[in-house]
């Protein structure tokens, strides 16, 4: 088995996380989860959305939360703008990184963001190109990679025919997300193997929800293929509102773990890491979905 040496993690709980809450997370703790995840090591951190209020309210404090966290050098703070209104308020805000969030399946896109596949294309072009005019640094998001609950399984040519847009018009890196989690190890490097025709590997980027209990054998078997970049959310957060049954984010704490025991260099360090989900979590009332920091906890207190 032929792993990377080095990989980066990018953190997606404070905003893909975070944003399907039921509840509003106070921007206090949401800084505070920003600072100890910095702390714990994590070069990237997803922090906010700069969306329409009404249809994400737990983003609606994005602007106050870039305003108060206190930048670690070396570390990006991305947020979400999917259209032009969203991307002059993030730059307005201070954000030096930006995120298009796409999906590979029209049904998906017009229940998500009210608008074909092709149309989305279309904004997010206007949009990285003003982002790019003022130095912004642009990343591509493109959902239901591997199955939509609409749509069932997605052809990986469909995907690979976003990514190719994204690529073109300037983004940076593209995240190629398994919404709704039923993507298994080989279907998964059949995925990087198309989407690879048409983009670097090194500009790939995997997210896995483990719905169904596949999201590190998927990560393990893409690393295989050569990404050497993995989103997780720290203690499981997230799911997708549009997609009933799915379950979160695989756990970055569990991603870690892995990829330590497998000698994968990542610069982050476990303990801190935990702390930080069980920070949020606690602020949450509940426990973290991740079986690592779970076994860490139960450890200690025995």
């Amino acid at each position: 088995m032929r792993l990377p040496s080095k990989v980066k993690m990018v953190e997606v709980g404070p905003r893909d996380g975070l944003q399907n809450e039921p509840g509003t997370v106070p921007t206090k703790v949401k800084i505070e989860l920003i600072h100890r995840l910095g702390d714990a090591g994590l070069p990237v951190i997803e922090s906010g959305s700069f969306v329409w209020a009404k249809w994400v309210p737990q983003m609606a404090d994005s602007t106050e939360v870039l305003a108060a966290i206190t930048r670690k050098p070396g570390v990006s703070y991305p947020v979400l703008t999917p259209n032009m209104k969203g991307l002059e308020a993030a730059i307005a805000a201070g954000a030096d990184e930006v995120a298009v969030f796409g999906a590979a399946s029209e049904t998906f896109s017009r229940k998500n963001i009210n608008c074909s596949v092709a149309e989305s294309l279309d904004r997010f072009a206007t949009v990285s190109e003003a982002a790019r005019a003022h130095g912004v640094r642009v990343r591509g998001y493109v959902s239901c990679v591997l199955g939509c609950p609409y749509e069932g399984e997605i052809e990986p040519a469909a995907v690979a025919r976003v990514v190719e847009r994204l690529l073109a018009m300037g983004c940076y890196e593209i995240s190629l997300g398994d919404t709704i989690g039923v993507g298994t190890p080989g279907k998964a490097q059949t995925l990087v193997d198309a989407v690879s025709r048409v983009a670097p590997v090194t500009k790939l980027a995997a997210h896995f929800h483990d719905t169904y209990g596949q999201a590190l054998a998927n990560i393990l078997a893409v690393l295989e293929r050569g990404v050497t970049v993995i989103d997780s959310s720290v203690a499981g957060l997230g799911g997708c509102p549009y997609a009933q049954g799915a379950s979160g984010n695989v756990a970055s704490e569990d991603v870690l773990f892995m990829l330590d025991g497998l000698g994968v260099e990542t610069g982050i360090d476990l303990d801190p890491l935990a702390d930080a989900g069980w920070f949020i979590c606690d602020a949450l009332g509940r426990e973290p979905a991740s079986k690592v920091s779970q076994a860490m906890a139960a450890r200690r207190s025995s």
